[in-house]
């Protein structure tokens, strides 16, 4: 006779997701149905890990909006975010000298580009100089000088070019700054410069060593190409059915997209009851 269902070990103890793209929709509201699955995971004793781009600073709403209380991973990796504390545990800046030469390098073989720049800490804003988007959105503030963006430590930046595309942008970024950044590539539009090392594989391993638990016991979802470390990190990659390319080549599976539930329909198959587990204990360091 098979064993019970709570006798069972589980399959995975942390279900680490993107945000944007991901869990979200397009609206930014997470579905009942998403809702639901991780309300199961987490009675089945599992954990549900936020692994976002957005930095702190950015998606303190959004956390809030879906209830989550535990520890987030922020800014392509760069932070760790005590949510319920709202208080940042760490966080890594980069070098404004070292990231203005190579924009200067990228801007020489792509000509001018656009910029923006998402500023350190909890305080943090996005600026923008004119020209990186055709409206402001809220809580972007236009940079009247160029100089402006550097007048504060700087966690990333964010590149635009008139007639490279995204995916060129970010490999001809690449060629320039080798390993004295990170490039990474979350979005239309998005072609961000980060801090060395720094990867959504690198902020998940932190959390690792903070919470205690290993690359086998998770399963990771994502979107886009600064997906792809976490993904390749966890034990179980997951790309949603919107991904892009590069990402669903490197994915253990493909999901159904955001918009259709992808993540509630793979943690569904995952954790098909609720055992009998107490659910895991919400992070505050």
């Amino acid at each position: 006779m098979a064993a019970p269902v709570r006798d069972r070990p589980l399959p995975f103890t942390v279900v680490a997701t993107d945000l944007d793209g991901t869990l979200l929709r397009g609206d930014l509201s997470v579905s009942a149905r998403t809702r639901a699955a991780l309300t199961r995971i987490e009675a089945a004793g599992a954990r549900h890990l936020v692994v976002t781009g957005r930095p702190a600073a950015g998606c303190r709403s959004l956390l809030e909006r879906i209830d989550y209380r535990g520890l987030a991973v922020c800014g392509q990796g760069a932070q760790l975010y005590d949510v319920g504390a709202d208080r940042l545990l760490s966080s890594a800046a980069l070098d404004g000298p070292t990231v203005r030469a190579l924009i200067a390098r990228i801007a020489e073989w792509a000509g001018p580009l656009k910029l923006a720049v998402a500023t350190a800490g909890l305080a943090g804003e996005f600026m923008v100089t004119r020209g990186f988007e055709s409206r402001l959105r809220h809580g972007w503030r236009l940079a009247e000088r160029p100089s402006d963006l550097w007048a504060q430590p700087v966690d990333k930046v964010l590149i635009r070019h008139d007639r490279l595309g995204d995916d060129e942008l970010a490999a001809l970024a690449q060629r320039v700054c080798a390993d004295a950044v990170t490039v990474t590539h979350s979005g239309e539009g998005l072609v961000e410069l980060l801090p060395a090392g720094v990867s959504k594989a690198s902020g998940l391993a932190a959390a690792a060593a903070l919470l205690g638990f290993e690359p086998a016991d998770t399963v990771a979802f994502g979107d886009m190409p600064n997906d792809i470390s976490m993904l390749e990190w966890a034990g179980h990659g997951v790309a949603m059915g919107n991904a892009h390319a590069e990402l669903r080549r490197r994915a253990d599976e493909t999901a159904p997209s955001n918009e259709e539930d992808g993540v509630a329909v793979v943690l569904e198959r995952l954790f098909p009851s609720t055992p009998d587990r107490p659910p895991a204990e919400p992070a505050h360091c």
